[in-house]
């Protein structure tokens, strides 16, 4: 940049760089989204392809900023997990998150049109922020947290559409049906009223998606390649983690 006599302006800026050694873990929420999914008439309580789509934004800021070795999605949000060791930007939080979030939102409309038959109609936007967690179990329960979150919500949905689209009821109705109820009820109303079994669900819409590097052969070059891979599984146990142990580092 070229010195001048306007350069002192700078100063004002605040130096907003992350404290070291720590996971930084970026949390993107869509804005707006109940009247978004209302207006490209998403299916309650799962659109798939929507889910889809996160998903595919989510790889591609992977494959763009490879200090994410893993990231965790749900409904309309997404976290991203850094390298401990990442010095993306000196660290600097509003530059990770302005990223991350740029990047996500251009993903996720470049590519609307191969998983949303509906025409784009209105922009999508998403909220960031960014997290540190200094320990090993601070980061699991973070993403133990939104796992179970995963859960409670989706149970809750599932129940509730059924009521609304099986049972008969109005919106107003299934929810005062469930105000107050414990998972064990909503479990017994869809098998006892409805003959569904909310573990037969699929797993994308109870686990979440979890996006991890992982090795292979390519077939032409016979050398090893990483590739991002997409999980739906429980990562509140341990099974996960003793398998995949090169992630906490």
């Amino acid at each position: 940049m070229a010195k001048s006599k306007f350069e002192y302006v700078r100063l004002y800026e605040l130096d907003d760089r992350m404290l070291k050694n720590v996971w930084m873990v970026v949390r993107l929420d869509g804005k707006g989204f109940h009247k978004f999914t209302e207006d490209h008439n998403f299916t309650k309580p799962n659109d798939k392809p929507a889910l889809d789509l996160m998903t595919c934004a989510a790889k591609g800021v992977m494959s763009e900023l490879q200090d994410i070795f893993l990231a965790y999605g749900q409904s309309d949000e997404f976290s991203f997990v850094f390298k401990r060791t990442s010095t993306l930007y000196s660290r600097r939080a509003s530059k990770i998150i302005s990223t991350v979030c740029s990047m996500f939102t251009g993903h996720y409309v470049f590519n609307w049109s191969k998983f949303c038959s509906t025409p784009l109609k209105s922009p999508p936007s998403f909220d960031g922020r960014v997290i540190l967690y200094p320990t090993e179990r601070d980061l699991r329960n973070y993403l133990n947290w939104r796992q179970a979150d995963c859960h409670i919500n989706n149970l809750f949905n599932t129940c509730f559409w059924t009521l609304v689209q099986k049972g008969g009821l109005t919106t107003q109705e299934a929810e005062k049906r469930l105000n107050g109820s414990f998972s064990a009820d909503k479990n017994e109303i869809m098998f006892s009223e409805f003959g569904l079994n909310y573990n037969d669900e699929p797993a994308v819409y109870r686990k979440g998606s979890t996006i991890v590097w992982t090795s292979t052969v390519d077939e032409e070059t016979k050398r090893k390649k990483k590739v991002l891979e997409v999980l739906h599984c429980d990562i509140i146990g341990d099974k996960f983690w003793e398998e995949r142990p090169e992630l906490i580092v």
